[in-house]
């Protein structure tokens, strides 16, 4: 497991500047540098685990950095929540014969839910570029094609 670290942490330190790499135990974080980082710039996490004598288990993730994924997840939190409030509230209000004004805070809500989920394709759009960045820097690492699953 500690050579398949250093491996992946040599190779990365070794291309220059095209990404940073963060050490933890068991773990390393594949990072596009500061400069050329935007707001959707990706971030490969990957996990490292000793499975048998000899054998390391590597599995990773691509995404975007924390504070993204945290407001990301976060606004769908928030607008689900509200949704299938207003939602409910809506048909409760149908049913009893009044204003159902609960129906249009949902159609908002999911006009919403629609817009995040188009916001988060046009992000992986603009960082497709630096994720196939990651990728090959850390197929480089462990000397073979990696299939992305």
């Amino acid at each position: 497991m500690e050579d398949m670290r250093d491996r992946i942490v040599r190779q990365a330190r070794g291309d220059g500047d095209r990404c940073e790499v963060k050490c933890f135990p068991g773990y390393l974080t594949l990072r596009i540098p500061e400069a050329d980082q935007h707001r959707w710039s990706p971030q490969l996490n990957l996990s490292l685990e000793s499975d048998t004598p000899g054998k390391t288990h590597v599995a990773g993730t691509y995404g975007p950095n924390t504070n993204v994924w945290s407001a990301y997840l976060y606004a769908c939190l928030l607008v689900g929540t509200a949704g299938i409030f207003s939602g409910i509230f809506g048909a409760c209000q149908w049913c009893i014969g009044a204003t159902a004004w609960g129906l249009g805070v949902f159609a908002i809500m999911v006009a919403l839910a629609v817009g995040l989920y188009i916001l988060a394709q046009f992000g992986q759009k603009l960082a497709a570029q630096q994720t196939f960045l990651l990728h090959r820097v850390y197929e480089d690492a462990v000397g073979h094609a990696v299939v992305v699953t």
